[in-house]
């Protein structure tokens, strides 16, 4: 009965102590992709070399990707990170690796050894995104369009309700792409893949109709999308979210809400530079709170705490090619 008892006590250790070694590698990967999309690669990379030694390939292309950026070329440490995750079937790593003959390594004539050479990784991308299209995945259609250059699959990947596929289809069809009758045509073909790809989730998109809604003055619906981008996290929305409510632009018709307005602007200066938007909050934060009484800033603290509690994290949202 001791045994048993003893056996069981080890059992159920182990397994507590295996379920918080997956947490903790969970985290580390979530603060390192939330590190990288806040443009700060160097910071990331500690937080994504320790989930990605655990086996995670998201984990390990986005380790590539941080070491890249750093260091400017594909390093051999890169590049076994790339490896590591495209071996593990992921298209994005495959993708990278297809592209080393334009990296800056070839000019500076040090390129890691390689396993497979560029065209080979294209072939393998081009084959399992493929395999993800036949399911109806329109991601993968998005993935075979940069691989390929199909115009085709780019479509098919809007079509099938890719947001990000909608949002640059909208932005080319917005910069003289394809041929359309008359140009009101063409405002309606780039309002159109706006709207669906705001409403399917992505923030630029979210931005990008708001501002179609304010060229046509309807305020209402720019107001809706904009403060829609900010609750993605996306910089650019919850800085700019944050300077109508505090009364800039009022034509717009947001109501003035210093609180939050002074909360969403402070979240800013969290970027520590990233992207260059603190200097823009340093400048207007002053200004907000000098129209603001103390009880009044120490709500925003407290809203600012209640956010980052419960919202997503500030992020640029690069894209992840």
């Amino acid at each position: 009965m001791k045994r048993t008892l003893a056996i069981a006590i080890i059992l159920i250790t182990s397994v507590a102590a295996h379920a918080q070694t997956f947490t903790d590698l969970q985290q580390a990967k979530r603060q390192g992709i939330t590190l990288y999309n806040q443009l700060k690669a160097i910071s990331a990379v500690p937080y994504l070399k320790t989930a990605a030694e655990s086996g995670d390939r998201e984990a390990q292309y986005y380790l590539g990707e941080a070491l890249r950026k750093n260091n400017k070329h594909i390093t051999p440490e890169a590049q076994s990170a790339y490896e590591a995750s495209a071996l593990q079937g992921d298209i994005y790593a495959m993708i990278r690796l297809s592209q080393r003959d334009n990296d800056l390594c070839v000019k500076m004539n040090n390129c890691p050894v390689e396993k497979k050479s560029p065209l080979e990784w294209s072939r393998s991308a081009l084959e399992a995104a493929m395999k993800e299209a036949e399911k109806g995945d329109a991601e993968a259609m998005y993935l075979i369009y940069r691989i390929t250059g199909d115009d085709k699959w780019f479509e098919k990947s809007a079509e099938g309700g890719f947001a990000l596929s909608q949002y640059y289809l909208a932005a080319e069809y917005r910069e003289g792409k394809g041929f359309f009758l008359t140009p009101s045509k063409r405002a309606d073909m780039v309002e159109h893949w706006m709207k669906a790809s705001a409403e399917g989730g992505n923030p630029q998109g979210m931005l990008a109709y708001a501002a179609i809604q304010g060229r046509k003055k309807d305020w209402e619906q720019f107001r809706y999308w904009n403060e829609k981008a900010a609750m993605t996290g996306y910089v650019s929305a919850v800085y700019g979210y944050g300077s109508y409510l505090a009364g800039q632009s009022p034509e717009y018709g947001f109501k003035e809400d210093l609180v939050t307005a002074y909360a969403s602007v402070s979240w800013i200066l969290e970027l520590d530079g990233g992207g260059g938007m603190q200097e823009f909050a340093k400048d207007e934060l002053p200004e907000i709170a000098a129209k603001m009484t103390d009880e009044q800033i120490e709500k925003s603290k407290k809203t600012l705490t209640e956010w980052k509690a419960t919202r997503p994290p500030l992020s640029f949202f690069p894209d992840k090619l």
